[in-house]
């Protein structure tokens, strides 16, 4: 009986074999140059681990056995404590490995830099010279996807495509919250930050449908965040092209701005025209009309400032109805009121008390600004 009952534990057991004997290693085994460097680094890295940590689990359960207390044939040595030649090998051993993981580190760091362009389609062929790359700017939306093309005038809502063979420049941003941009069949992850660019080259080298997600949690709706990379030939390429323009709409910034409200499950959506710089108004926080962009707030600071009268822009540097920063200016004093300043205005802050000619802040003593200056010595 008790037989049975460790035989039916098995049959429980079994079925998990079979389901994972369906999983889809794709990060091991992957579709594009950049992502089989990737593993490469990966299957490299492990081995060198291993030329440590197997030898030292063989001697662990070898010394286990060995030294066992029934074994009486094994050398017994209590007063031993040195021994130069062991010394040796315990620590040059993994000194050489660091050494070779630093040197690889170093090496792939510069070598798989997302921001570095290609040079090569795979390890046996590099980029012809008439091959121009295809330029994909991201957008990370709650809870979807928006790609342009550019050089093309589309635009798509979760699904991708590329020609096979064919390197790919990403310009990736998002809308409100850090999401994380990634194709495992294709490259490493990418994040996607509100107000910043980053950057991706890969090449997809057979053809196929691939997932995309996003690897960084944000929100509600981040499980269903999820969108298909088609890779293809070229032929089918400008077939999806032609699709994209013969079914697809319009995207101006009305379009957008109801795109960009936040929704879960959001269907694969074409639009056979976009506007040209709604990705660069979108990267610069500026997608809604009357708001200041980000590039013209940074080119009022580099010239200086914008003076006195510059507190009209507050309401244009606002997002999502609070300021751009997230602190909130006193509103400018009306005609004919006195400013506040000084220690008046020092007393109602949070930990500040006066005594006489000095404020106390937390502990911290300081002179007031309304003190007396000491008499100038000659």
């Amino acid at each position: 009986m008790q037989k049975l009952s460790k035989f039916s534990r098995h049959l429980v057991i079994l079925p998990l074999f079979f389901m994972l004997a369906g999983c889809n290693l794709v990060v091991m085994s992957p579709s594009g140059d950049i992502a089989m460097q990737q593993r490469d680094l990966i299957i490299v890295s492990v081995l060198l681990m291993l030329l440590i940590i197997i030898p030292v689990i063989c001697l662990t359960l070898f010394f286990a056995w060995r030294y066992r207390q029934s074994n009486t044939s094994a050398t017994y040595d209590p007063e031993w404590h040195h021994s130069t030649r062991l010394e040796v090998v315990i620590w040059s051993a993994p000194l050489a490995i660091i050494i070779v993981l630093g040197a690889i580190t170093w090496i792939t760091t510069h070598k798989l830099d997302p921001y570095r362009p290609l040079d090569r389609i795979d390890a046996e062929r590099t980029i012809p010279a008439d091959v121009k790359p295809l330029t994909v700017q991201v957008v990370a939306l709650d809870w979807k996807w928006l790609f342009f093309y550019p050089e093309l005038g589309i635009a798509t809502v979760n699904e991708l495509a590329a020609p096979v063979d064919v390197p790919i420049n990403f310009e990736i941003t998002a809308s409100s919250v850090m999401n994380s941009f990634y194709i495992p069949a294709l490259a490493g992850q990418i994040y996607a930050m509100p107000g910043m660019q980053t950057k991706l080259h890969a090449v997809i080298n057979k053809e196929g449908v691939y997932d995309g997600f996003s690897a960084n949690y944000s929100g509600a709706g981040f499980s269903h965040m999820r969108f298909k990379f088609h890779g293809m030939n070229q032929q089918g390429f400008e077939s999806w092209v032609a699709q994209v323009k013969n079914q697809g709409t319009a995207l101006n910034r009305d379009a957008y701005l109801k795109l960009e409200r936040p929704s879960e499950r959001e269907p694969v959506r074409y639009f056979a025209t976009a506007d040209k710089d709604l990705f660069n108004a979108i990267l610069n926080m500026c997608a809604t009309p009357g708001k200041m962009c980000m590039s013209e707030m940074m080119h009022i600071d580099m010239m200086g400032g914008a003076g006195k009268e510059s507190h009209e822009n507050r309401d244009k540097l606002k997002f999502d109805g609070e300021p751009i920063d997230g602190i909130h200016l006193p509103e400018p004093a009306a005609a004919g009121d006195a400013p506040a300043h000084g220690a008046d205005n020092m007393e109602n802050m949070p930990g500040m008390t006066m005594s006489g000619s000095t404020m106390q802040h937390d502990g911290h003593t300081m002179p007031s600004s309304d003190a007396s200056a000491p008499a100038a010595t000659k």
